[in-house]
């Protein structure tokens, strides 16, 4: 069995400014120190951690917190992974590709015999979990997921943070079919509506749709950036948020590029070609924040009733927006709980220093999303699985070149 490695680039704070980023630093290492430390580990810290600036910082401390955010217990993961009969495995030869394709996952100046390696462990991870999980069903673009993991996490626990990633966020993106993919899909423009009329009316002319940003969907925008650090960072977010977070990110990366899509010329193609490709200088942090405030304004239950419905088909659906595996904790419980709170504070604060001390909307919300953020007892999550018979992989190597 071939020993575990986990050599992805040890991501550092890319989201602090300058000044005082060191001590800040050590204060949220702290915090998170002690979130772990306690029995039960202190989860909703920890998703409050790694939704706010600057993510989770390094590797080693995604390697403690993203199983607790998956509710994956480290300790019972087994110790030798069974071995895969790839000769008799239906999906082999599509994994085969896709992974022999993926070099550029993998960090800048890897011998070549190290890359060979993890890419043995890659196929190894995805075969493991397909064999275990029948009703799922590989597609391509998975191996970008199941990369990120890899290199974070090692072979032994990345195998059992994707099982339960597959099962759960990932699961709509593994049926036999790409109907709930594309249902979820159906969510990107209703975001960009609420939020920007003009664009969206300016899109629709274009007859654009939302194919563009199917592979940043489908793969957790691992396939498309080119920054490992910004991956992580994307990964740390989504760990700690309702399943469809990543939709509202890609919205406002499309709202963050309003200029540019208003100046392209009004062709589908044009516009395809423009949206399909991230730019390299995005604000991160700036648009982890704006996604975060438009889950808040407009969460899943309210943009779903300008959807085609699926809602009882798709797995997503299930999460009901945040509902947490406590009635304690229950979104509308704790948020009224806050409110208040922030209340008597912006109260005592303008009678300390006798003026009116103003709350911007967007700290308020994005404070909402860290209280909201799924508790991921994922098993309480009760999610629909489909069980299918059905072979499917589909072709999209127009997509994933």
């Amino acid at each position: 069995m071939r020993k575990s490695r986990s050599v992805g680039a040890s991501s550092q704070l890319n989201g602090f400014g300058k000044q005082d980023a060191e001590s800040r630093r050590k204060k949220k290492t702290a915090e998170i120190a002690q979130a772990l430390n306690v029995t039960p580990a202190d989860v909703a810290t920890l998703r409050r951690m790694a939704i706010s600036e600057g993510g989770l910082l390094t590797d080693e401390i995604r390697r403690q917190v993203w199983p607790r955010l998956l509710n994956v217990s480290v300790d019972q993961i087994p110790e030798e992974l069974e071995k895969v009969d790839r000769d008799n495995n239906k999906d082999f030869n599509q994994v085969l590709l896709d992974v022999q394709r993926s070099l550029r996952r993998f960090p800048p100046g890897m011998p070549d015999e190290q890359r060979a390696g993890l890419q043995e462990e890659l196929i190894d991870i995805i075969l493991q979990v397909l064999v275990k999980n029948p009703q799922l069903h590989y597609y391509q673009g998975y191996h970008d997921i199941v990369v990120t993991f890899l290199l974070v996490l090692g072979e032994r626990l990345a195998t059992a943070l994707v099982e339960k990633l597959s099962t759960h966020h990932l699961r709509d993106f593994m049926d036999p079919t790409m109907d709930n993919t594309t249902h979820i899909l159906n969510y990107l423009m209703p975001i960009i509506e609420r939020v920007n009329p003009e664009v969206y009316d300016f899109m629709q002319q274009a007859e654009v749709g939302t194919i563009f940003a199917l592979s940043w969907l489908i793969t957790w925008f691992g396939h498309v950036l080119s920054d490992f650090r910004h991956v992580v960072r994307l990964y740390d977010f989504f760990l700690a948020c309702h399943p469809l977070m990543p939709i509202y990110f890609a919205a406002v990366i499309v709202l963050h590029r309003e200029e540019e899509v208003l100046e392209c010329e009004c062709d589908m193609a044009m516009m395809h070609h423009l949206l399909s490709r991230i730019p390299e200088d995005l604000p991160y942090e700036t648009l982890i924040s704006r996604a975060g405030d438009l889950f808040v304004q407009f969460p899943p239950s309210e943009l779903a009733r300008g959807v085609h419905q699926r809602s009882q088909e798709t797995a997503v659906s299930t999460f009901k927006d945040f509902e947490l595996a406590s009635t304690q904790q229950r979104p509308d419980v704790v948020l009224r709980r806050r409110r208040k709170e922030q209340q008597l504070q912006q109260r005592t604060l303008e009678a300390k220093h006798g003026k009116v001390t103003v709350v911007q909307p967007t700290a308020r919300r994005l404070m909402k999303l860290a209280v909201m953020g799924l508790t991921v007892a994922l098993g309480a999550a009760a999610l629909a699985v489909v069980n299918s018979a059905l072979e499917w992989a589909p072709k999209l190597d127009i997509l994933f070149p």
